[in-house]
Order: C-alpha cells, then sequence, then structure tokens
C-alpha cells in the first residue's frame, strides 16, 4: 500500500520531526539531512514534488547556544528557535545546495490558517515557489507563538499543510515505524499496523503513549493530523524518518510504516 501511495502521488509534504532531525548528542544530524534531500532530489527527476515541514528549531538552537540549554523562560526558548531556525535553515540550505535546488523558508502560526487573505497569499507563494523548482521548507513560528495562535505541533501544521496546497500525499517521518498495538519502546510484544482505515477505531484499540524528548507530539498528533488530511481525501504515511534512505526505502517497499489511505 505505501509503495502505491507514493507510486501515485506527485505532490508529497513531508514532516521531519525534532527527534528524526536530532543526532543522538542532540545537535541537527546534517548526514541525515543530505540524505534526505538526495532521495527527494532523485524522486524530483521522476515528477514529484515536495514541500517539507522541518521541525529542529530549538534543536539547533541549543546546538548553535548551549549555555542556554537549561533556562525555560519563554523567552529564552523563542529566542533560543530564532538562533536556531537560522541554524536550521542553513542545514537545509547546505543540504539541497549539490543538487542545484534552492530552499524557501515559510514560518507560520495558526492565525495564518484562521484569516482567508493570509491563507490565499501562503497558497499562491507555496504554488509560485514549487513552479519554479524551490523547496519550501515550512516550520511554526515560534519565536512570536503563544498559547492562542500556537499551532502546537507539526504533525498538525504538515497535515494543514498538506491541506492547503491540494497535496497527494502527507509523509509523516518520526521516530517510530508506525502505529502499534501499544508503545514498541516499552513492550517488546508490540505489533505493527501496517494499514488504518478507521482511526477512531484504532485510537480506541491502541495504547497512545506520551511525547518524546525532543518532539512536542506523540501518537496521537499524528493520528490526529492523519484524520485531518483524510477529511479531505489526501492519504498519510507514518513511517520511521531515522532509518537508512527512508524515503527512498518506502518508495521501493523495503521499509515498513503504517498506511492511511482513503
Amino acid at each position: 500500500m505505501i509503495t502505491q501511495l507514493i507510486a501515485n502521488a506527485r505532490k508529497i509534504v513531508c514532516k521531519l520531526g525534532s527527534n528524526t532531525l536530532a543526532s543522538k548528542d542532540g545537535k541537527i544530524n546534517q548526514s541525515l539531512l543530505e540524505e534526505f534531500a538526495d532521495q527527494a532530489a532523485a524522486l524530483a527527476k521522476n515528477g514529484k514534488q515536495f514541500v517539507i515541514v522541518s521541525s529542529g528549531a530549538q534543536v539547533a538552537g541549543l546546538s548553535a547556544l548551549d549555555k542556554w540549554s537549561r533556562k525555560q523562560d519563554i523567552h529564552y526558548r523563542q529566542a533560543l528557535c530564532a538562533v536556531g531556525q537560522v541554524e536550521l535553515m542553513n542545514a537545509w540550505r547546505r543540504a539541497f545546495e549539490p543538487h542545484g535546488r534552492h530552499i524557501a523558508q515559510i514560518l507560520l502560526t495558526q492565525d495564518d490558517f484562521s484569516d482567508p487573505i493570509r491563507t490565499l497569499n501562503m497558497r499562491n507563494t507555496l504554488f509560485t515557489l514549487i513552479d519554479e523548482g524551490i523547496i519550501p521548507v515550512i516550520n511554526e513560528n515560534d519565536t512570536v507563538s503563544v498559547e492562542e495562535i500556537k499551532i502546537g505541533d507539526n504533525d498538525t501544521l504538515a497535515a494543514q499543510t498538506a491541506i492547503l496546497w491540494s497535496a497527494d500525499l502527507l509523509i509523516l517521518f518520526s521516530d517510530i515505524d508506525g502505529v502499534f498495538s501499544k508503545n514498541p519502546k516499552e513492550f517488546p510484544d508490540a505489533e505493527l499496523v501496517e494499514e488504518v482505515r478507521d482511526i477512531d477505531t484504532v485510537r480506541k484499540n491502541i495504547s497512545i503513549g506520551a511525547a518524546n524528548n525532543f518532539g512536542t507530539g506523540g501518537i496521537a498528533t499524528k493520528l490526529d493530523a492523519a484524520q485531518r488530511a483524510f477529511s479531505y481525501g489526501i492519504p498519510t504515511i507514518l513511517a520511521h524518518g531515522g532509518r537508512p534512505r527512508s524515503l527512498e526505502a518506502l518508495a521501493t517497499g523495503k521499509q515498513n510504516g503504517t498506511a492511511f489511505p482513503v
């Protein structure tokens, strides 16, 4: 099913979470970004278009300013994201540069999706960038986000982006292989659910578990994002982004995940 979904899709939104982008030392994993860019560029030669929803601003900020690592004050966290966003975009720029592809930064809040004029402008910008062969890299604008305008997690942002762009497919790359019957990090007998057609039933029958160290959302936010995309006729794939050449492996049937077909 996953191979078929990717083969049938032309417009693909890929979300990479903080735990996927971070290496074991807590810094941005540049080699992973370069590997992803290499795979996306190869698939683009076959007519596929990509929008990236990238977490990692705070992780990148901590890489640059480790002296702030213990500060929990909201102003420091937002300042850390402001520093980190520059580092994150520079990492993505270096990743795509060998392939002759430019990237573009788009920072959004929930207000942008609530205002019809802003939404239209976002959509027009997105289409223009992609038509010109530029890879949009989207993240929440954590520097200005407060509770009232906060999207909250990039799974939701990725689903909203897929809807905005009228994407053919949403891929959520995380640090898990997909939806399991229970938390695979705690229970060795957890079973991978390879295909989900009724998200409400799955949500009732699995053990949700908690969010992880870097990320803002656990499996619950991913199910919510898949359901949001599903309501607009957009299928979703949830898979481990840290596996070797994960995008390519999914496309060729060499890696498992969870498919949410429509």
